[in-house]
């Protein structure tokens, strides 16, 4: 690991250690909110500005010189150029299921570093738990019947092919973050969307995925890049990587990619 941003790697161990904290403590932030009497979206709407409103201070103090690309507000409007650091935030992935007090929500940060998911924490508070790239979990044992999380609300409509190729059982399950983090931690072994979601909805969930050596890509198997002009990114694919060919070819099978 190198020793200072801005060598070849650009990125710490310390970068490792304020994503975990920074996630953490938003995450604190969110159950403490829970209990004020709030309920369902004006609930989900003050956890989004209270969270982001933190993570953008704390981002300030630990990291001044970085750019910050969040869900809620970036803090740079020059963010077009994917060379170098760019920390992107979700301060509150799940916003409907945190409203609802369930615990399939999440706060992800993540550093990309040259358009790459190269540092990421996802708390799950509601479980009391973060995931890091510092001390990603190990790679979870492939069972006999793989497990394909899905959206709880919008199952997208080619969930019974590619599930039906793979064999594979239905979980549904709330956030992204959620979802790729059963897969992380080896309560599901599948997760494909294609519906469309932004950076700050995979970028911390799917660093953590690939250090914990999972496969992660975009549904015509090609990289996940970040920092982009655009932070639309439509499709995405974290599955265990002895499923990757499979998973890939049903996903072709089915008309997605």
């Amino acid at each position: 690991m190198a020793e200072t941003p801005g060598s070849d790697e650009q990125w710490t161990q310390d970068d490792h250690v304020v994503a975990g904290d920074l996630a953490r403590q938003a995450g604190a932030l969110l159950l403490a909110l829970q209990g004020e009497g709030l309920e369902g979206k004006p609930l989900g709407a003050e956890g989004d500005r209270r969270a982001n409103a933190l993570l953008m201070d704390l981002l300030g103090q630990h990291r001044p010189k970085d750019r910050v690309r969040s869900e809620e507000a970036d803090r740079d409007e020059h963010l077009v150029d994917a060379h170098g650091r760019l920390w992107i935030i979700d301060p509150l992935d799940g916003t409907r299921e945190y409203g609802e007090i369930r615990t399939d929500w999440a706060v992800h940060v993540a550093l990309a570093v040259d358009g790459a998911p190269v540092v990421g924490a996802v708390a799950l508070p509601g479980l009391d738990l973060v995931l890091t790239t510092g001390a990603p979990p190990p790679l979870p044992d492939l069972p006999a019947t793989p497990r394909m999380v899905i959206s709880r609300s919008r199952p997208p409509a080619f969930t019974d092919a590619v599930a039906g190729a793979l064999g594979a059982e239905l979980v549904p399950m709330g956030s992204a973050g959620a979802k790729i983090s059963a897969v992380v931690r080896g309560e599901a072994e599948v997760y494909v969307h294609a519906g469309g979601q932004y950076e700050w909805d995979s970028c911390a969930p799917v660093a953590v995925a690939l250090a914990a050596g999972l496969f992660a890509s975009r549904i015509d198997g090609s990289p996940l890049r970040y920092a982009q002009q655009d932070p639309w990114l439509p499709d995405l694919i974290v599955c265990h990587p002895d499923l990757a060919d499979d998973v890939l070819a049903a996903v072709r099978a089915a008309g997605v990619a």
